[in-house]
């Protein structure tokens, strides 16, 4: 003969409905199969509190409870085939609750769905110009025969990776990893950048101001000091890449003179203006 439902649920027969689900709760939690992996007796227990719930939580059968007791059941199970209306429903969303959105089978753990993989991101190489990587802008390729598009944000650093969601094999993502072309005039150090600018003789001994490029395709006009020598940086704040700096280096471009009034007018000048560049060098002591 099945237990008593009240005494299941430890609820008096005067239990209002709230203090019956109430105490549902607390007991479905204990007797969980998931919380009790193996454990029969807990199994057992927990059938029980749901079929002691079944009743009580449906008016018709409580009613039925209350003027006959168990005298009209079939078997051990109050409904067999199942539970009935409202009590089925009431317990089965009393169980998703507190176990999130799970209800268990009868006899064992509930099923968890299984991990649903996600296509793994699919990684391109894509060079980019220096112009775009100051500026920004968007930058159209071609993946596998399919036009694509991706907006370079403006000061963009070398090495750093874009996603285009979806865009990847099998429904992934695709991953670009960005690299810098090499530029017509500039050379790179890190974000900054160099610009060689042949000088004179003359311009470089008593000095100049030359014109040169920036990266965005303008004019500057840069003052050379006297005695330039070849090597030497002027550094433009800011010019670069990314905050870099763009640094002026000097070529010193010197003519060949072998003969003639040449020769005397440059031993007149080294006369005029002595120099010993190598005297201070440490392989000359």
């Amino acid at each position: 003969m099945p237990r008593d439902p009240y005494d299941v649920l430890a609820v008096s027969r005067t239990a209002t409905e709230e203090e019956i689900k109430k105490s549902y709760r607390k007991l479905a939690r204990e007797f969980h199969p998931d919380r009790n992996p193996g454990d029969k007796a807990a199994e057992t227990k927990f059938k029980e509190v749901q079929e002691a719930f079944a009743i009580l939580s449906d008016k018709n059968k409580k009613q039925q409870f209350d003027q006959f007791g168990h005298a009209g059941d079939q078997g051990n199970n109050p409904f067999p085939g199942g539970f009935p209306g409202g009590g089925g429903a009431g317990m089965e969303d009393i169980l998703s609750s507190l176990f999130g959105g799970r209800t268990p089978r009868s006899g064992g753990k509930a099923r968890r769905p299984a991990p649903q993989q996600e296509p793994a991101a699919t990684e391109v190489m894509l060079e980019i110009s220096l112009e775009l990587a100051d500026k920004g802008g968007k930058q159209s390729f071609q993946l596998n025969g399919k036009d694509l598009q991706v907006t370079i944000p403006a000061g963009f650093e070398e090495g750093k990776r874009l996603r285009l969601k979806g865009q990847g094999s099998q429904g992934g993502d695709l991953l670009i990893q960005v690299r810098f072309a090499a530029h017509s005039w500039f050379r790179r150090e890190g974000p900054n950048l160099i610009l060689d600018v042949p000088l004179t003789l003359r311009e470089a001994a008593v000095g100049a101001k030359v014109e040169v490029p920036n990266l965005q395709g303008e004019k500057l006009t840069v003052k050379i000091p006297a005695g330039a020598s070849g090597g030497q940086r002027l550094r433009l704040k800011g010019m670069g890449l990314a905050g870099g700096d763009l640094f002026i280096e000097m070529k010193v471009v010197v003519p060949a003179v072998r003969d003639g009034r040449g020769v005397e007018l440059l031993a007149e000048l080294e006369g005029m203006y002595p120099q010993a560049p190598r005297a201070e060098l440490p392989w000359n002591h």
